[in-house]
């Protein structure tokens, strides 16, 4: 869609504009020579291309553009954005998918050139986040990121809808332009939606605090988009969070109780997924919502260790925590005990398994699963049991025998070592115990 077919502003349009689900595309994955990529050419395509499928995109062609000089008015080169116009009309394509950063003048000379809409990968990131958000917080922070993206692609200067001219008679110069209007209208539209998000940020803050207090450990699933821990948080929770086939398959963070040996009931937590360069605009509207994960008693980094681009994945999700305060240092320690669940074990050829299988056995802080199948599920839950029961320490407490609520909270909550009647005393028959517990538990029995 060239500048001629654009639209007045409205804040309820999606990004894609007049594109819509089920829209013939091409998408191109930019090889920028002297740009050091976390991912190879053909990941980053591959992921390009399921970014697309994601939002119902349907892809006539996609291929590898390189690209030895960026150019500032178009990032391609002349010849190969005539390319790019030709393999637009053969494949009657609608749309052109970058898989890159383009400038906003970069975006709308494409356009011009190739008389259709071009979005990159943070407009078509925003458009997945934008149709996912179900709950009211999620849809505040994607509105926010929208806007602070769309606010340096004003490119239009109505100059027949200049307001009155300002200043007296003759001296003064023309009045607010259109485009000064959707600026000023998006500025005081971001910073409304900041103060919602603010107050969500503190009501989360409450709300973290009130389970400090309960206290019940919470284990957070954190992972690269469509590593399966939804379907994880589904297996072991028994819920039916979304989890599909897909990028980005959900947004919200979802909680749930959930009971580990030894750890008679805590908090499971599944998260947003990240993925290579998210765009800075979603880091800054979803902090509230990953600062989830720096609440967690554990944290369980869900990896799909079927893809080949696994460890490349790992190192984009360590980042993401480093920008947290999770570790410090990329590749530091970390705050809170993190343990690595490498899901989609049935996925791997046999060889490849075995191959992986002797290092798991030989490293406490590895689990293999396949959330699908169920496979090692259980054995996760015992990890995470001895992890949370780890730091507890022994307590003895007398208690008298007509306390029931307390004797049996202790038998529920921790490891009885000693259970024995130790005679009278001022409140009658006394029971001492000896029992193994974690500070969050002691501070739960102290207030019983």
């Amino acid at each position: 869609m060239g500048r001629r077919g654009r639209r007045q502003l409205s804040f309820d349009d999606d990004l894609l504009g007049e594109v819509s689900r089920g829209a013939r595309a091409l998408v191109i994955c930019p090889d920028i020579r002297g740009v050091r990529y976390d991912l190879d050419a053909d990941s980053r395509l591959a992921e390009a291309e399921g970014l697309a499928l994601a939002i119902g995109i349907e892809i006539e062609d996609s291929f590898i553009l390189p690209v030895r000089d960026v150019k500032p008015n178009l990032l391609f080169g002349a010849g190969q954005v005539e390319n790019i116009r030709i393999a637009c009309e053969q494949h009657e394509a609608e749309l052109v998918v970058v898989d890159g950063a383009l400038s906003p003048i970069q975006q709308r000379n494409l356009e011009d050139k190739l008389a259709r809409k071009v979005i990159d990968r943070t407009g078509l990131i925003l458009e997945i986040f934008g149709e996912r958000a179900a709950t009211a917080e999620g849809r505040l922070q994607v509105e926010l990121a929208h806007l602070d993206y769309q606010q340096s692609r004003l490119v239009r200067s109505w100059t027949h809808l200049e307001r009155q001219r300002g200043g007296f008679g003759f001296l003064g110069g023309p009045g607010e332009t259109q485009i000064e209007a959707d600026r000023r209208m998006i500025r005081q539209r971001m910073g409304r939606l900041r103060k919602e998000l603010e107050q969500v940020r503190k009501t989360r803050g409450l709300h973290r605090e009130r389970r400090e207090r309960a206290p019940w450990p919470v284990v957070a699933l954190v992972g690269y988009t469509n590593a399966g821990k939804s379907t994880l948080f589904n297996r072991v929770t028994g819920a039916e969070v979304m989890a599909e086939d897909l990028l980005f398959a959900t947004l919200d963070p979802t909680m749930r109780a959930i009971s580990l040996p030894g750890v008679e009931k805590a908090i499971l937590s599944d998260t947003v997924g990240f993925i290579s360069d998210l765009p800075t605009q979603l880091v800054a509207a979803f902090r509230a919502t990953l600062e989830e994960v720096t609440a967690a008693d554990v944290i369980c980094h869900v990896r799909d260790i079927s893809n080949p681009s696994a460890d490349a994945q790992k190192v984009q999700v360590l980042r993401v925590l480093t920008d947290l305060g999770v570790i410090d240092g990329e590749g530091g320690a970390s705050s809170i005990p993190i343990l690595e669940v490498w899901n989609k074990w049935d996925l791997l050829p046999d060889d490849r398994a075995q191959e992986l299988l002797e290092v798991v056995e030989g490293d406490e802080g590895i689990v293999r699963t396949s959330a699908e199948t169920g496979e090692g599920v259980e054995s996760l839950l015992g990890r995470l049991g001895e992890m949370l029961t780890a730091k507890a320490s022994v307590y003895e407490f007398e208690i008298p025998a007509s306390d029931g609520r307390r004797i049996a909270w202790l038998h529920a909550h921790g490891e009885v070592l000693v259970e024995e009647d130790i005679g009278d005393g001022e409140d009658g028959p006394m029971w001492r115990f000896v029992v193994r517990l974690n500070q969050k538990e002691v501070g739960q029995f102290e207030t019983l």
